[in-house]
């Protein structure tokens, strides 16, 4: 059995793998997101094609320094209505996201890419359908403060393992696609190697 290798610092990530009995390492790919999706969003592309590029990127930027290895990046992005919603920087713009989203119907997308010897091998995106209860200003100041700065710009603006599943009256999709890695298929893939 090889050895997997996660480009993704995502403690989730890794989680899911490792609760999938599939070892791997983590090798952080350090792709500039913010900078990269600007000039996707520049080229018109949506947030699905954004999704499946930066995974892609990550994949093959930790695979061009390990020939042979597999190599597993990830991407997910919010999208609401063809407007990506990026993790917040700071607790105020955590709020504001969670009033864009307040309410509303939004689609988390997942994006994995599996590369060898820099060159994608294999992708597939997925995309979960989430609508968030219509909250008070006061409810989602009193969420955000349950929630770690680390948990926070890690994961967006919401865990759905956690605190995050409080927010929403109807999820539709894998969670673990919501969680940033639609599993399943992945290990179907893996195991045509």
């Amino acid at each position: 059995m090889f050895n997997l290798i996660l480009a993704s610092k995502s403690k989730v990530r890794k989680e899911i793998l490792n609760k999938n009995n599939i070892s791997c390492v983590v090798e952080p790919s350090n792709v500039d997101e913010d900078s990269v999706k600007k000039s996707l969003l520049k080229e018109g592309a949506n947030p699905e094609i954004i999704s499946k590029n930066l995974a892609e990127l990550k994949a093959n930027k930790v695979s061009q320094k390990k020939n042979g290895e597999i190599i597993l990046g990830a991407d997910s992005v919010i999208d609401l209505d063809g407007e990506i919603i990026s993790k917040p920087s700071d607790r105020n713009e955590a709020l504001n996201i969670l009033k864009k989203l307040n309410g509303k119907k939004h689609h988390l997308i997942s994006s994995v890419c599996i590369s060898k010897n820099g060159s994608m091998i294999w992708n597939y995106t997925d995309k979960a359908a989430l609508t968030m209860k219509n909250m008070s200003d006061e409810e989602l100041k009193k969420y955000l403060n349950k929630i770690s700065d680390e948990a926070l710009y890690a994961y967006n603006v919401y865990q759905i393992e956690g605190e995050g599943r409080s927010l929403f009256s109807k999820i539709e999709g894998d969670e673990d696609t919501i969680m940033g890695l639609p599993i399943k298929k992945i290990k179907e893939y893996i195991n045509t190697l």
